[in-house]
């Protein structure tokens, strides 16, 4: 963090933005850029950095500066040249492996700062290197308007299916799937539920369950790469039938430690389309319409991407969404803050 003149107060600057209503802070000056060859290196360093990385983390996370809900994401340098930068994706509980809502925010970004060279009248991808590897953000505009941005993720997988899991609302069957993180789908009808704000509370506790009661099971052990191990999130759904170019699916991502995604959530809308792709549900020529909890929407659709080390059939996602910029924000630490770097609550 910079200090400002004679002040002994230090401060960061961010540029915030929502993707279908999910916030992603990015910190792209005075952020952290901790060691590594690789931003998969780097996220290793930053969450034993409890002094440096991690503090500015609780900074822009924590309450009073964010909230429990808060997502981010610092600009590091990329892995090669082959793409435009890197970052390592935080929330609440610490820093993540893959974040699709993030991607598409940092390629609108990209775009609108000049950062990336933006055209007009086409599409513009932006290469973003994350700790689960390469994506992109391919951001669409019409006279000089951004239309769309499509966030391609790494090759994702069916990894098992039909877990069992005890919960405070019964036994019910998950399904685990990776995409660029390992998420857990259990229809929201199985527990009772069905994916409404009404029911938001229930949802998160629901959620919680489920990821810890598989968080350490062998089926979420990454076989590639132990730093992906876990299960990231819950993916509660409900069936809202087909629709013309596809089935039509409402969501809500509990990840982290009880964090509620309000979009339809980038990654695990990529873990969805593993599993639908891999049953058939969503074949190649249509399009997965994805709703959120509070009723924004992503469209999905994959692509074939040959056969993994464990011969899983493997599957590139496609998320088209927008995001819209929010704000702009240099915020502020005084050494002589009761709370220094904030608080949660949940």
């Amino acid at each position: 963090m910079s200090a400002e003149g004679s002040s002994t107060a230090s401060w960061i600057r961010t540029t915030d933005y929502h993707t279908a209503g999910e916030p992603f802070r990015i910190a792209h000056a005075d952020s952290p850029v901790p060691p590594g060859a690789t931003v998969a290196e780097r996220r290793v360093a930053a969450i034993a950095d409890a002094a440096g990385a991690d503090r500015i983390r609780r900074l822009l996370c924590n309450e009073p500066r964010g909230h429990a809900d808060m997502y981010g994401g610092f600009i590091v340098p990329p892995d090669d040249e082959g793409a435009h930068f890197g970052v390592l994706f935080w929330h609440k509980d610490g820093f993540s492996t893959a974040c699709g809502h993030g991607t598409i925010a940092l390629g609108v970004w990209a775009t609108d700062t000049g950062l990336v060279e933006s055209d007009p009248d086409g599409v513009t991808e932006v290469r973003i290197d994350v700790p689960s590897g390469r994506v992109a953000a391919q951001v669409e505009r019409r006279n000089g308007k951004l239309v769309s941005a499509t966030f391609r993720n790494v090759a994702s997988h069916v990894i098992t299916r039909s877990v069992p899991v005890e919960t405070s609302r019964g036994r019910v069957l998950a399904d685990l799937s990776f995409s660029g993180a390992i998420y857990a789908s259990v229809r929201a009808a199985d527990v009772g539920l069905s994916v409404d704000p009404d029911h938001y509370t229930e949802l998160i506790a629901v959620g919680r369950e489920v990821k810890w009661a598989l968080n350490e099971a062998p089926e979420a052990q990454h076989a590639a790469d132990p730093r992906l191990s876990g299960v990231y999130g819950t993916i509660l759904w409900d069936d809202l039938g087909a629709g013309p170019e596809g089935p039509r699916q409402r969501n809500v991502t509990v990840f982290a430690d009880g964090e509620v995604d309000r979009s339809p959530c980038g990654s695990g809308t990529g873990a969805r389309v593993a599993l639908l792709a891999d049953d058939d549900t969503l074949t190649s020529s249509q399009t997965l319409e994805h709703h959120s909890i509070v009723g924004t929407v992503f469209h999905a659709r994959w692509e074939p991407a040959g056969v993994g080390a464990d011969s899983e059939s493997l599957v590139t996602p496609f998320v088209t969404g927008a995001a819209f910029q929010t704000g702009e924000h240099r915020f502020v630490l005084d050494p002589s803050d009761p709370v220094a770097e904030g608080f949660v609550l949940r």
